[in-house]
C-alpha cells in the first residue's frame, strides 16, 4: 500500500540539548532528530528555535540522554519555547514562552568540564559538544528554504553512570541496560533490553570504530586543565 503520512518519526532517541541563552541563563529543549556517528552528531532543529540560535551563538551544547524514567521531565518540556518571540510555526503548534526549563522539567543544572553549558544531573548518559557545522535542510524548497537546519556537532566529553558500563570494560557501554527513551511518530516508547538476535556486526571489536576526535577531545580536555 502506498500512503502520504505528514511525518515520518519512525522511532529516534529523544535527546534534551542544553544551551545558554544570551544573558547567561541555560536553556534546555527536548527534540527527537538526531543520530551519531563516530564522536559526531546531527540534530535536526527549527533555525529559528532558541537551542539552534545559542548553539550559533556560543558555538557549543550538551545533550543529554533520557530514559523512561526521566518521561515525566521530558512531556513537561513538551510545547514550550525558551525564544521570548515565539517563532511562527511554533505558534501554530502551540508553544509558549518558558524562560526556566530545567525548574519546569524538575532537573538539576550541573557544571560541564569543557562547556559553558550545563548538563542535567538525572539524564544517565551526558555528551558534552562544539558545534562543528550546519548545514540547510530543505534549501532546494523556497517555501520552506532557511527554516530548517542540520546542526553537525562534536563531542568532547563523555559522561556515563557506572552501572551503564559493560563488565569488564572502562569505556563500552552495555546496550542491555541503556535503555534509551525513543520518539515514535510523537509518542514516547523504551526499548527492550532482550536482544532479538545475534548480530554479526556485535563480533567486530568496537574499537575498530576509533575516530580521531577521541584523542581530540582528551587533548583539548589536558590543555583546559593545565
Amino acid at each position: 500500500m502506498t500512503i502520504e503520512p505528514s511525518i515520518l518519526y519512525l522511532g529516534t532517541p529523544v535527546v534534551l540539548i542544553s544551551t545558554l541563552n544570551e544573558d547567561g541563563t541555560p536553556n534546555l529543549a527536548p527534540m527527537s532528530s538526531a543520530w551519531w556517528l563516530g564522536w559526531r552528531c546531527m540534530l535536526g532543529l527549527q533555525t529559528a528555535s532558541q537551542t539552534p540560535q545559542n548553539m550559533m551563538r556560543t558555538g557549543e551544547c550538551v545533550l543529554n540522554l533520557p530514559t523512561v524514567h526521566q518521561v515525566d521531565a521530558v512531556d513537561r518540556l513538551a510545547r514550550l519555547t525558551g525564544s521570548k518571540k515565539v517563532p511562527d510555526l511554533k505558534k501554530q503548534l502551540g508553544y509558549d514562552y518558558e524562560p526556566s526549563k530545567f525548574e519546569v522539567a524538575g532537573l538539576t543544572p550541573i557544571s560541564s568540564q569543557t562547556v559553558a553549558a550545563p548538563r542535567a544531573l538525572q539524564c544517565p548518559i551526558q555528551l558534552e559538544a562544539v558545534l562543528a557545522d550546519r548545514h540547510d535542510i530543505m534549501a532546494d524548497d523556497p517555501q520552506v528554504a532557511g527554516l530548517l537546519s542540520a546542526f553537525e556537532v562534536r563531542i568532547t566529553r563523555v559522561h556515563v553512570l557506572p552501572e551503564l558500563l559493560m563488565e569488564g570494560h572502562e569505556n563500552r557501554i552495555d546496550p542491555a541496560k541503556w535503555q534509551p527513551l525513543i520518539m515514535n511518530f510523537q509518542k514516547f516508547y523504551g526499548v527492550s533490553n532482550v536482544e532479538a538476535a545475534p548480530s554479526r556486526l556485535a563480533q567486530i571489536d568496537e574499537s575498530k570504530y576509533r575516530m580521531p576526535d577521541v584523542d581530540r577531545a582528551r587533548v583539548a580536555a589536558l590543555q583546559s586543565a593545565c
